[in-house]
């Protein structure tokens, strides 16, 4: 098994769709990987040579990937907070960031639905 940046690779499937379980490498990044390291596309993973994982995780190094990532983005999230944008209010807050509606949608950033009790209407 093929272990790169702190990553097993799953052996049975292709090189570039392997590549993609590193956090910070999609499938474009991916296959430029494998073509500046002289790798087939379609080759599996446990058909690499020690040659040609060595030089792929020679390349990933190079790359901010996984953990540098990953904080390099919560800095910058932490940033926008702290100047105060509207970036960051919406996300201290907790709610789509990009102008999205939230009348209707936005469950993913909100959560749950918390129901809200109604007023009984004043008679008269």
């Amino acid at each position: 098994m093929a272990r790169i940046a702190g990553i097993d690779l799953p052996k049975e499937k292709r090189g570039v769709i392997a590549l993609t379980y590193i956090y910070g490498v999609g499938k474009s990044t991916a296959e430029k990987i494998l073509d500046d390291c002289g790798v087939d596309q379609n080759l599996k993973v446990s058909d690499w040579s020690d040659d040609q994982t060595g030089k792929i995780r020679s390349y990933v190094t190079e790359i901010k990937v996984e953990g540098a990532l990953r904080s390099e983005v919560q800095l910058n999230i932490k940033r926008l907070m702290d100047i105060g944008c509207n970036r960051g209010i919406r996300h201290r807050a907790g709610l789509p960031l990009r102008g999205q509606r939230t009348k209707n949608n936005s469950r993913t950033r909100k959560g749950r639905r918390k129901t809200v009790a109604n007023k009984k209407k004043a008679t008269k």
